[in-house]
């Protein structure tokens, strides 16, 4: 690629830094609610204790989003897997963000660090989009 095709069309590492990263969040949530799930939802104010209900609850969805975060990083890996795992990405952090502002809408504000949470996974979400509209119109990985 030429320097002027380069400065036109960005750093083909973006999508391989946004992916890492976006996986490494992904995976760490997901590991810790898997491992530790009183510890995570106890900074939102929800006490798992011995609830093994609750705890099978919160834990099914965290290990689709554990395989969610290793689909995110095998486009880190392998180029031929960065379109689908950038298209992961978006819909996993847009999802988790916008059906949060659904609940808020519909059920009303909950724990501040809920509210903090759907702001963080639309903007993870719109920057994976933005690089997955990227890498689309470009070609780069």
């Amino acid at each position: 690629m030429k320097p002027q095709e380069m400065a036109l069309s960005g750093n083909p590492y973006t999508a391989r830094l946004v992916l890492l990263l976006s996986g490494l969040v992904a995976v760490s949530i997901a590991g810790t609610i898997l491992m530790a799930p009183d510890l995570f939802y106890a900074g939102y104010g929800i006490q798992v204790g011995s609830n093994a209900t609750l705890a099978n609850e919160l834990k099914a969805p965290a290990g689709a989003l554990l395989v969610a975060g290793l689909l995110m990083f095998a486009g880190v890996f392998r180029s031929k897997l960065i379109v689908v795992s950038l298209i992961t990405a978006t819909l996993v952090y847009l999802s988790y963000g916008m059906g949060r502002v659904l609940s808020i809408a519909i059920d009303g504000i909950p724990h501040s660090g809920m509210v903090g949470a759907a702001g963080i996974e639309i903007v993870i979400g719109a920057v994976c989009l933005l690089t997955l509209l990227r890498v689309r119109r470009t070609g780069i990985n």
